[in-house]
């Protein structure tokens, strides 16, 4: 012993020599040179032992490095340590740091410490490395609060938790090369305020799980906007912040959408129920009505009987008091049942009879509503599953993914096929079981659990030299897995696996189950969620009375799993991993007495294991490793049963010849029992002989008991009189209100004496109005349609003091399951309650909540938080709840309050407080997040010193109108769902310039306006509301910032054809709607479909007004129009003259359906046909316009044939009122296909600027009186080109090809022409225009026949009646000069006419020639009749149209030749005196046609707006 002290102390005396000469120090001067030395260093050996440490007192650093140290010692002697490296030493463990109290920095790195402990002291450390070691748990940091920096880099970490929250001084925190692989263990990281240093995969480690998901820097970036470095990277510009921020706001409001689109899908499903209950209950309801009225008419008959038999009546009475309802007829007042023992006797019989067939029908009710409140409880387990889903999506920035089948998805197929191959009728014919019916299929997608699973099997595949890729998928199965519902909340588990996945084997042990538990057998994997249910349903748990199946509602995960390799254990043996070291599960066989029932199954069954059987044998699994299961699908199914779900409802409502229509007929035995009592008419109204008779008595003051049951009343101001009434039955008749009842109260010297009160079976919408009743004890108001427990209840307490019992049941309550407690809270004498006693516990509770019904310091206090900033959270609730949620309240009980606690307030949520008003929040004035959902507020006030706030939440109350907000300028989210809005008050939301969101769901709302005044808006849901008209789309486009609109269940969806793609279309920066991301391929079919549609909403949007009536005059040039969709046509009744030049219009659309249009101007669009042409194949987008009414397409009549030329009067006129049509510069090359002959009443039509080389296509056109065809490629003239148009008066055909003039004849009562700028070259060309007799003028400016104007004599010669001839008056001196010149020339040629003096010329139906020098006064307007309708939108309508002509005078070309068609002045004065009744037109001396329309003849209405001038 002293041997081996005396080797260990010349072993110590070597080390130290070592540190000495490490460090320079002179061993033998160690004691006088080592209280100096302060720093020590050795590396590599030399220092198996930490020893000779106490020769240096004033040590502040220890650098170890390299040796094979085990345990960290010998420091007591050094308090000044402030730096200690202990480095690649096999340190086991953290020790002998007590005496160290002033460490400040620790780096035990590179060691084998599986532990952080015994840190406790060293409260001063600020350093600590403990990387590259094999630690597992993050702990023992604790009372490090000055820590700065941490580095935990290469452990084998894997939750962070709440273990550095303590550390609130950490900046520089080290993570790499652990096993996080959840964002959630991330997101903890945020309870550090000063971290600035964050690295999770540094480049010298391996990187955690978690940073190989997508969005992994945003995520953390979010969370922590104080980060300057993250992974080696700089992230401390504000961009990168900025981004990650915008990015997380999206994702935010997407699933806030989502969630929102849930719960209103939750909401369809209760009102489904809801009607569906309606419809079953009708049946049962009539019954009890047609009982129950019986039986108060049996009630009344025995209250007549005298005193000696009024005892057992009444017994009798007060035990039908509670039982449900019915109607039969009155009873007949003659019958004296006192003189009749039997047949009182019969009518106690009877009433015994009605009481169980009462008892029935209450039964089947009481059925009806919990299989109503059974399917309910289901539909919300659903939403909460999906909103939960949806939650873990938002949370993991979507590396959890959970995605919802259909039946177009192969996989939904496969786990369908899956899951019924794996049911076996036989093992649950014991329950009934038929089947099962699959009702939903979730697909899991989660990232780090997917590679969790790779990475280990791969592992574990690379380890075994046997496994082949055909060995490796024989050892995969899909298994089954079902929560067991003893063990913990099955919805718990079920999320906990989707998003953690499976526990260890370990953890299942620790809650008495072997293993990870899975099957491929249904039945196997069923039992313990079956027998639980089951003896749920013994124990008389009310979920489950009235289901015949108590576990009908199923739920299982599917799982892939790798079960390796798999050892068998017999059914008993317990499943211990200690036994099958090598294994990586073991299996049971489960042999059945329904054996026989597994070849039955469908044959996709799982594969066997290992060794040769393949058998589809039913086995249980139980797997050791859990990264080897891999949960894939969660499956949603329910069992069917050979009576279906509900048996005992079968048959309601449905008219089924089943035990409904049995229980009918036992009623109706019943009804008809002896005594039936004989109707009386009913009581309409009352004085007092009837009272008295009623109540069989002499006097109105000894009247005590009055049964007015079973009449037509609706009031009863008579019993005011009778002051000892007592006890009162006006059930079964017609009362609103019971304001009457309240006059028994108004005589100031009688008190009311009425104790009880029935008033069931009546129409009472209200209690108010009932007062004085003090010494009223029991009252029944059932049946009625009392709405507002609060308000009612508010009345029976102020004037019903001594009320012991009270019934209320079947009333259409607001929110009925408040109503018990609100009715207790404030009526505190009652006994009974709907027939229930009322117990102290349940009365002192509602005592309690009634209490804190309003806003004082208690309410405040309790319900208030005072932090500065949101949690750095991805919870969708409001601010003001997520804070309640997180934070502590931070008034302590013993805490005394200082002055100004209220205005330290920052958030409060008063939601479910029955709050009527808001009150007490004027010293609020810090506070920005404020929720009062589902309370009784009726207005929105007392937050006018609240200017900060930013959040506030009002759902579910009452409130009808947003003013009281008008203060509120910072507010960014305000939401008022379930209230009673009517409007959106633009007085209020123009004060409002910072919201952002806004939802206003189920409320009243029947218009957008005023929503434009709310510029900043992102996110806006107004669904279920009264929103009818497209026009409300309008007032949102100005809100160009909206990329979330949700108008779900509003009218507007189904009035509105193609209405999603008409909102995507006005609304281009909208993301979502709906509830649904609006795809790419959605905006393209809505510009296919809406883009240039020109609609009433669009006419509202140019004009400012929707008063389509008023419009007669509409111009919209160069809107890019390309269809027409005026509907309905006669809002535009009054429409005369449309302007749509500059377009894209190809045909007249739906402009054909315009009632009264006159004229039309078309110039620069693209008409092709006034309908499209029929084509055998349409474009896609020629589809979409086909299903669009008034497009055009698919509503023209049947194709002519091949080339479409040819007569068109078999085709339907259309457009009978229009007379002017303009369609120049349209590319028109065929006349014939335009279709021109169905406009019949046309009579003017301008087609300058075309294509046209053949005048075809007028044969209809037989009023047609100025037709212009300049500029087109016209070269000759067809026989039948003006074959119908013998009342055409001007024609224009400047600048084109022609070179003959043949096939005119027609045009008899042709005035002018004009043919400048053709290729007319011989002068026996104009002879040809001899055929029109009545032609006035005449323009050959440009032909080569007119040059040098030695054409002139010849066509004045041959044109008597020519007036004007290439702009120049033929004069009479012109016209005798070329008749002399024709005489030398040809002698017996004579002119006739030619010798009348201008003067002279009065051709029938025209106005004398007017002197040249006396011009037609009047005001000009340059640009013709094209230009005339530009820039005004709507004409006058009160200009006397009697009084108004126009004057067309064609501008002269500027060398001489005439003006072009297209280019006319207009002028026009008022006719102030009566003329004859005719139409008459004339020539002025500069050529100028005159048109006079007088009071009593037909417009000339080829001019806009028939005949009336525009205003100027």
């Amino acid at each position: 012993m002293i041997q081996s002290e005396k080797q260990k102390h010349r072993g110590d005396e070597e080390v130290v020599k070592e540190l000495c000469m490490a460090n320079g120090v002179s061993y033998e001067k160690i004691a006088q040179e080592g209280t100096n030395i302060s720093v020590l260093e050795i590396f590599f050996s030399g220092f198996p032992r930490m020893v000779g440490l106490s020769f240096f007192p004033r040590l502040c650093q220890l650098t170890v490095v390299g040796q094979n140290i085990k345990h960290i010692e010998a420091l007591e002697c050094c308090p000044l340590l402030q730096e200690l490296w202990v480095v690649q030493c096999h340190l086991t463990e953290i020790s002998g740091l007590q005496n160290c109290l002033q460490l400040e920095k620790l780096y035990l790195y590179d060691n084998q410490i599986c532990e952080i402990n015994n840190l406790e002291l060293q409260i001063n450390l600020e350093v600590l490395w403990l990387n590259n070691n094999c630690i597992t748990q993050i702990q023992g940091l604790n009372t490090l609060q000055n820590l700065k920096e941490l580095n935990l880099a290469d452990n084998n970490i894997e939750k962070i938790g709440h273990s550095l929250d303590p550390n609130v001084s950490l900046q520089n925190l080290n993570l790499s090369g652990n096993k996080i692989r959840s964002f959630k263990e991330l997101t903890w990281l945020a309870r550090l305020p000063h971290l600035r240093e964050l690295a999770l995969k540094d480049p010298t480690s391996t990187p955690n799980p978690v940073c190989l998901l997508c969005n992994y820097a945003t995520h953390v970036l979010y969370h922590m906007p104080g980060l300057q470095r993250l992974d080696t990277y700089d992230v401390s510009s504000k961009q990168v912040k900025e981004a990650a921020e915008s990015t997380v706001m999206k994702k935010m409001m997407y699933y806030n959408m989502r969630v929102r689109t849930a719960q209103r899908n939750l909401a369809e499903t209760r009102l489904s129920l809801t009607e569906r209950k309606k419809t079953m209950l009708q049946l049962p309801e009539e019954c009890v009505r047609t009982v129950n009225h019986t039986l108060k008419n049996l009630e009344h008959e025995l209250s007549k009987v005298p005193a000696t038999c009024k005892k057992s009546a009444c017994t009798l009475e007060d035990g039908l008091t509670h039982l449900v309802e019915g109607s039969a007829d009155r009873s007949d007042p003659t019958t004296d049942i006192s003189r009749d023992p039997a047949m009182e006797h019969k009518i106690h019989s009877k009433i015994e009879a009605l009481r169980e067939r009462l008892l029935l029908w209450t039964r089947r009710l009481n059925e009806i509503e919990a299989w109503y409140e059974r399917d309910l409880a289901q539909a919300t387990n659903m939403m909460e599953y999906t909103v939960q889903f949806l939650l873990m999506e938002l949370e993991s920035v979507g590396n959890i993914r959970l995605e919802e089948g259909c039946s177009t998805d192969p996989w939904f197929t496969s786990c369908c096929d899956l899951l019924l191959s794996r049911f076996s009728r036989s093992d649950f014919k014991v329950h009934g079981i038929t089947g099962i019916k699959i009702n939903r299929v979730i697909r899991i997608h989660n990232s780090a659990l997917r590679l969790r699973f790779e990475d280990k099997l791969h592992t574990l595949l690379a380890s075994d030299e046997s496994a082949t890729t055909q060995n490796y998928r024989r050892r995969l199965e899909h298994l089954f897995y079902t929560a067991d519902p003893e063990k913990g909340s099955e919805k718990e588990e079920i999320l906990c696996i989707v998003e953690e996945g499976f526990k260890t084997a370990e953890q299942y042990k620790a809650l008495e189950r072997e293993g990870i538990p899975l099957s491929n057998s249904l039945s196997v994997t069923e039992q313990p969620r079956i027998e639980h249910a089951l003896r749920q349903a013994r124990q008389g748990d009310s979920k489950h009375s009235t289901d015949t199946i108590p576990f009908r509602h199923g739920q299982i995960i599917v799982s892939k799993v790798f079960v390796g390799q798999s050892m068998p254990v017999r059914m008993g043996e317990r499943v211990d991993r200690s036994s099958h070291h090598r294994a990586y599960s073991v299996y049971r066989n489960v042999d059945t007495k329904q054996r026989t029932a597994v070849g039955e199954e469908r044959p996709r069954s799982s594969k066997a294991q290992t060794g040769p059987e393949c058998t589809p044998r039913r086995r249980q699994w139980f797997m050791f490793e859990h990264e080897l299961v891999l949960p894939e699908y969660i499956i949603y199914f329910d069992y069917i049963s050979g009576d279906q779900e509900q048996p005992a409802l079968s048959g309601h409502g449905t008219g089924r010849d089943d035990s409904p229509s049995n229980d009918i007929i036992l009623d109706k035995e019943v009804l008809n029992m002896e005594p039936v009592l004989k109707p009386q008419p009913k009581l309409l109204s009352l004085d007092d002989k009837i009272l008295l008779n009623v109540a069989r008595a002499n006097v109105l003051s000894q009247i005590t008991v009055l049964n007015l049951h079973g009449n037509s009343l609706s009031k009863i101001k008579e019993i005011s009189r009778l002051t000892a009434l007592q006890h009162l039955t006006i059930s079964f008749n017609e009362f609103t209100r019971l304001d009457d009842i309240s006059h028994m109260s108004l005589l100031p010297e009688l008190q009311p004496n009425l104790e009880f009160l029935d008033a069931s079976y009546n129409r009472l919408v209200a209690l108010e109005g009932l007062r004085g009743l003090g010494q009223l004890k029991h009252l029944d108001v059932r049946w009625n349609k009392l709405t507002n427990a609060r308000e009612d209840t508010a009345v029976l307490r102020k004037h019903t003091p001594a009320l012991l019992k009270l019934d209320t049941r079947y009333n259409p309550w607001n929110r009925p399951e408040a109503v018990r407690m609100t009715i207790l809270g404030r009526l505190i004498t009652l006994t009974h309650l709907d027939d229930m006693m009322v117990a102290e516990e349940e009365a002192a509770v509602a005592l309690q909540m009634a209490a804190g019904s309003k806003i004082n310091q208690a309410s405040l206090l309790a319900h208030s938080r005072t932090d500065s900033d949101r949690p750095r959270s991805l919870s969708l609730l409001s601010t003001a709840r997520l804070l309640c949620l997180l934070s502590p309240a931070p008034w302590g009980l013993n805490r005394e309050l200082e002055l100004d606690w209220t205005a330290m307030i920052t958030a409060l949520n008063l939601d479910s407080q029955r709050i009527s008003r808001l009150i007490n929040l004027n010293k609020l004035v810090n506070l920005r997040w404020a929720s009062f959902n589902d309370n009784d507020i009726s207005k929105v006030e007392g937050l006018d010193s609240c200017l900060k706030l930013e959040e506030l939440s009002l759902n579910n109350n009452n409130i009808s109108t947003l003013n009281g907000l008008s203060k509120l300028h910072c507010l960014n989210k305000l939401s008022v769902d379930g209230n009673q809005l009517s409007s959106l008050d633009a007085s209020v939301l123009d004060q409002l310039p910072n919201l952002s969101f806004l939802s206003v769901e189920d409320n009243c709302i029947s218009s957008l306006h005023g929503i434009q005044r709310v510029r900043s808006l992102l996110e806006l849901y107004i669904g279920n509301n009264h929103i009818s008209t497209s026009q409300d789309i309008y007032f949102l486009k100005g809100l160009t910032n909206l990329i979330i609109l949700d108008l779900y269940g509003n009218p507007l969806l189904e009035k509105l054809e193609n209405y999603r793609i008409y909102v995507v279309f006005h609304l281009p920066s909208l993301k979502a709607l709906d509830g649904i991301a609006v795809e790419v391929t959605e905006c393209e079919s809505a510009k296919d479909m809406f883009g240039g549609r020109l609609t009433p909403d669009m006419i509202a949007e140019k004009l400012g007004h929707s008063n389509y009536t008023d419009i007669t005059y509409l111009t919209l040039q160069s809107c890019s129009i390309r269809m027409v969709d005026l509907c309905p046509a006669d809002l535009f009744c009054s429409l005369r003259s449309v302007n749509l030049d500059h377009n894209n219009l190809t045909s007249f659309s739906g402009l054909i359906y315009l009632p009264n249009i006159k004229a039309l101007c078309l110039n620069y669009n693209h008409i092709e046909s006034i309908l499209p042409r029929q084509k055998t194949h349409m474009t896609n987008r020629q589809i979409l316009h086909s299903k669009v009414h008034s497009s055009g397409y698919g509503q023209q009549s049947p194709s002519k044939g091949k080339g479409e030329t040819g007569p068109t009067g078999s085709l339907e006129p259309l457009m009978g009122s229009l007379e002017v049509l303009h369609l120049s510069h349209n590319g028109i090359s065929n006349m014939a296909n335009l279709q021109l002959s169905r406009l019949t009443n046309l009579k003017a039509l301008f087609l300058q600027g075309n294509e046209i080389s053949q005048v075809e296509g007028l044969e209809g056109l037989h009023r047609l009186r100025e037709l212009g065809l300049d500029r087109n490629r016209i070269k000759a003239l067809a026989e039948n080109s003006f074959i119908a148009q013998n009342v055409l008066l001007e024609l224009h055909l400047a600048e084109n090809r022609i070179r003959e003039l043949n096939h005119l004849d027609p045009l008899t009562e042709l005035r002018k022409l004009f043919l400048g700028m053709n290729k007319l070259q011989e002068i026996t060309e104009l002879d040809k225009l001899e055929v029109l007799p009545s032609l006035m003028e005449l323009s050959v400016v440009g032909n080569p026949v007119a040059k040098n104007s030695l054409h002139r004599p010849a066509v004045v010669l041959h044109l008597s009646q020519l007036q004007v001839l290439d702009g120049v008056m033929v004069t009479l001196e012109e016209r005798t000069r070329a008749e002399l010149l024709s005489t030398d020339s040809s002698p017996c040629s004579q002119c006739p006419g030619a010798s009348l003096p201008a003067t002279e010329i009065n051709l029938p139906g025209l106005l004398p020639l007017m002197p040249r020098h006396n011009p037609l006064r009047g005001m000009s307007m340059s640009g013709g009749l094209q230009n005339f309708m530009h820039g005004h939108d709507v004409l006058p309508s009160n200009v006397d149209e009697a009084q108004s002509h126009y004057t067309y005078k064609h501008k002269k070309h500027k060398h001489g030749n005439a003006a072009r068609s297209g280019q006319t002045d207009i002028t026009f004065r008022h006719i102030r005196k009566a003329v004859s009744n005719l139409t008459t037109t004339g020539l002025l001396p500069d050529g100028n046609r005159v048109i006079v329309t007088y009071p009593n003849q037909e417009q000339d209405s080829r001019f806009p707006n028939s005949g009336k001038p525009p205003s100027m």
